[in-house]
């Protein structure tokens, strides 16, 4: 039986008059934005790369390389858009100072960077233990004072303070999950990410089909078991990256291995899930190989995006306005090979799409009414690129 509730959506309306030639500049500058492009180093790749992009005509513009540094999978901005923070997703860093974790334990990497908004050039500011190995997710708390890290090798997810300057101090948190898993590999946590009251931390466990729930102490930079602990996914799903409806009434769960996306009724008041639909992210007829990676959910609150790697795809759902439920509309093609990651413009016009195996990002229209996607013709050649994220230019 379908669960059926309210959602409390505001819609508004934006008018606005003709501009003046003076009022025309205000409005181009404000749909500015640097776009920072994560990759996998090697050969051809040495770190993070740029372009300006804008928000009303989705042009990019190339910067070319703006850091260097190794394997930087994932990235986070902070709120007031001054410094990056990227994942470094290795097993071998060594702190000059400390040398390894205690133990000689394997660990990556998070690094900071402070962006400078006329060049787009990032500055590192430091670089410290990510408490694990193989890092490949950083987010932000709502408030921009802590980071947050999911160390897929290590099966940690770890806690950074943010200092006045923007780097990072000492870990004030690091969970280590010890018990059994379903993946002989191990607990593998793929993303870590805060509701949006800044109360709970919700961690995806692929290598446990579970998403862990935590409580987040904001004055200290803690998380603690919440009650219950975790929710619960079937065998196999293998949970990788989720996102919440604008409303945060509905959280969408990416099921990696088994291409699908579970919606859960989030509780604000408790920070419980309660699971409400299954989809699947392919169309009916597609019999190959596919995994998922990345799933968006539109600003408007009105579609939903996820894509296949495999069928080297972009998902288009529309969300039921009424129940939060996704329908699948179509698979749009990304225009490449295994489409890790994609970024939805600020403004909502533009979907830019990485695809990893083809070192391309193909930038594509949303049509505002159907959620349809169309390419705008523009194609970055970017080496393995594997997150996207924009930052104001002001």
């Amino acid at each position: 039986m379908r669960c059926l509730f309210a959602f409390s959506v505001t819609l508004q309306l934006l008018f606005l008059l003709m501009p003046s030639t003076g009022h025309a500049q205000k409005i181009a500058s404000r749909s500015s934005y640097l776009m920072y492009v994560g990759t996998y180093t090697g050969p051809d790749s040495k770190g993070i790369y740029a372009y300006r992009f804008d928000a009303a005509t989705g042009e990019a513009t190339p910067l070319g390389l703006v850091a260097e540094t190794a394997n930087p999978s994932f990235l986070a901005i902070d709120p007031a858009q001054r410094f990056l923070y990227a994942a470094n997703e290795v097993s071998d860093y060594q702190d000059q100072k400390n040398g390894r974790q205690k133990g000689g334990q394997k660990t990556g990497a998070i690094s900071v960077f402070a962006i400078d908004r006329k060049t787009g050039k990032l500055a590192l500011l430091n670089q410290v233990s990510s408490h694990g190995a193989g890092p490949c997710y950083v987010s932000l708390d709502q408030t921009g004072k802590y980071v947050l890290a999911a160390n897929y090798d290590g099966g940690s997810v770890t806690v950074f303070p943010v200092l006045k300057d923007g780097r990072l101090g000492e870990a004030s948190a690091v969970v280590e999950h010890t018990g059994p898993t379903v993946d002989p590999l191990g607990a593998e946590p793929h993303q870590i990410d805060l509701s949006g009251d800044n109360r709970f931390a919700i961690a995806s466990y692929l290598g446990m089909d579970r998403l862990l729930m935590y409580r987040f102490d904001p004055a200290k930079g803690t998380l603690a078991a919440n009650d219950p602990p975790f929710a619960q996914l079937h065998p196999g799903a293998r949970p990788r990256h989720f996102a919440f409806h604008p409303n945060h009434k509905v959280l969408y769960v990416l099921e990696e291995a088994a291409s699908k996306i579970d919606g859960f009724f989030y509780d604000a008041a408790n920070g419980t899930l309660r699971q409400i639909a299954t989809v699947s992210t392919l169309p009916e007829d597609f019999k190959g190989d596919n995994t998922t990676a990345e799933i968006k959910v539109h600003p408007d609150g009105k579609f939903l995006y996820s894509s296949n790697r495999g069928h080297d795809s972009i998902a288009v759902f529309a969300i039921d306005p009424a129940s939060g439920l996704p329908r699948f509309l179509e698979a749009v093609p990304t225009g490449g090979k295994k489409p890790r990651n994609f970024e939805i413009a600020p403004g909502g016009s533009y979907l830019v799409a990485a695809n990893q195996n083809s070192n391309n990002i193909v930038i594509f229209k949303i049509d505002p009414d159907t959620g349809h996607l169309t390419p705008t013709g523009q194609v970055l050649k970017v080496p393995s690129p594997a997150c996207i994220k924009f930052a104001k230019i002001r």
